[in-house]
C-alpha cells in the first residue's frame, strides 16, 4: 500500500483558502456515494497486462467502506467494456496491436478480465453501470451521472485504481459537474508512490478532498439516515 501523508504546508494553504482542511469532514447520509473504480481482474490479478500490484493491498479498506455505505443504502458497480470502435486513438495509436488486442479481449463483458477481483465484497443487490472511458462522467461514457442525480447524490468518495488515471479522471469531471468529491489515499493505488502522491496532491490543491479510510468512516459517522453507495470498478 502506498505511504502518503498530506504535507503540512499544503494543508495550511487549503485551510487558508477554504476555511478548513477537509471539505468532506462531514459526509451527509443519503447524499453520498462511494465509487470504487477499476477493481477488475485485468487490473488487480497478478500477471495480467493491466496489473497494478498495489491494488490488491487496498481491497480490505475498500470493503470496509463498502460495508459501511451499504448498511443503509444501495451499491452500484461501474465496469468497463469494449471501446475500440469509437476510441481508436487510445487503442490503435497509443498501444501496440498486441497490447490492444489483449486489452480488448480482457474487457469483453463477461470475460475473466472484466469480472471483479474475487476478494471484493460485491453483493447481489449492488447495481452495475458499464463505462467506456477512463472517466465515468465524460459524455457517452456511462449513465452514472443521471443515476446519481436521480437519487439526489451530491457527494462522492472515490476509491480504486489507478489513482492517476481513471480515479483522477472521474474525480476531476465529477467536480466540474458540481459534486463535492473526496479520494481515499489508502483506498486507491497506482504504479508507484511518486505517481500516487503527485495525483493526490493535485486533486487536493484544486479539485476537492483527500481522506484516509479512517477519516472517511469518521466523516460518515457524523450524520444519520441512509447512504447511497456506488462502487465503480472500471
Amino acid at each position: 500500500m502506498h505511504k502518503f501523508f498530506l504535507p503540512e504546508e499544503e494543508v495550511a494553504l487549503i485551510t487558508a483558502r477554504r476555511g478548513r482542511a477537509h471539505i468532506c469532514d462531514s459526509i451527509a447520509p443519503g447524499r453520498a456515494a462511494l465509487l470504487v473504480i477499476d477493481m477488475q481482474n485485468y487490473f488487480v490479478e497478478p500477471g495480467q497486462q493491466g496489473e497494478v500490484p498495489a491494488a490488491r493491498d487496498i481491497v480490505p479498506n475498500i470493503n470496509r467502506l463498502a460495508q459501511q455505505f451499504r448498511r443503509t443504502g444501495g451499491l452500484v458497480q461501474n465496469t468497463t467494456t469494449g471501446t475500440r470502435a469509437d476510441w481508436s486513438v487510445v487503442h490503435d495509436v497509443m498501444a501496440t496491436p498486441e497490447r490492444r488486442d489483449t486489452r480488448m479481449a480482457a474487457m469483453e463483458m463477461g470475460s475473466h478480465g472484466y469480472n471483479l477481483w474475487p476478494e471484493m465484497d460485491a453483493q447481489t443487490g449492488d447495481l452495475r453501470v458499464p463505462k467506456t472511458r477512463y472517466s465515468a462522467f465524460i459524455q457517452g461514457s456511462s449513465d452514472l451521472h443521471s443515476i446519481l442525480r436521480s437519487r439526489n447524490i451530491d457527494t462522492l468518495v472515490i476509491t480504486g485504481t489507478a489513482t492517476n488515471v481513471c480515479c483522477e479522471s472521474t474525480f476531476r469531471d465529477a467536480m466540474m459537474l458540481n459534486y463535492r468529491v473526496a479520494i481515499v489515499s489508502d483506498g486507491t493505488a497506482t504504479y508507484n508512490d511518486e505517481i500516487h502522491a503527485s495525483s493526490l496532491l493535485a486533486l487536493y490543491r484544486t479539485f476537492g478532498d483527500v481522506l484516509t479510510t479512517e477519516q472517511t468512516l469518521a466523516a460518515l459517522s457524523v450524520g444519520t439516515g441512509s447512504v447511497f453507495n456506488v462502487v465503480a470498478a472500471e
